[in-house]
């Protein structure tokens, strides 16, 4: 028997058990990393807009923030409040977690705000959730600040 079909014949003998290894964990994989099914529109919408509203605070757009903020979140805090809120002194970070449907045309998702109170200090994190509303005509607004 030659090297060649010496070789040909393990391969062939080990060729099941390698095809085996790999497709055994494949029904195994964790929820978290199975694709999931489609998402809701207004989730979509409502996601972009907690996403718009937290890129205007890191980059201290306190006019385009206000302007993703809902009537009622104008009411509830003052426009001091607001401009403290957006007035960072060093640009943060954040992260935006998966939301949740409080209700029809109402989503809560939680963030991470990361911000350092001097330059070159530690980052703090502060937790906290962002709630977006459907304001009408698929028009999405701020209308709880984190």
């Amino acid at each position: 028997m030659s090297v060649r079909q010496v070789l040909h014949s393990a391969f062939s003998r080990q060729l099941p058990s390698l095809i085996l290894c790999v497709l055994l964990p494949l029904p195994h994989l964790d929820a978290k990393t199975r694709p999931s099914a489609a998402l809701d529109p207004g989730y979509v919408r409502a996601l972009a807009a907690a996403d718009h509203f937290l890129q205007a605070w890191q980059s201290g757009d306190v006019e385009s923030g206000t302007a993703l903020l809902s009537s009622h979140a104008k009411e509830a805090v003052t426009s001091d409040g607001v401009e403290a809120f957006f007035s960072a002194p060093v640009p943060g970070a954040y992260e935006i977690e998966r939301g949740k449907l409080l209700k029809r045309g109402r989503y809560e998702f939680p963030v991470v705000l990361a911000m350092e109170t001097a330059k070159g200090a530690r980052a703090r994190r502060h937790f906290s959730s962002i709630i977006v509303v459907n304001t009408g005509n698929n028009d999405w607004a701020v209308d709880k600040l984190p």
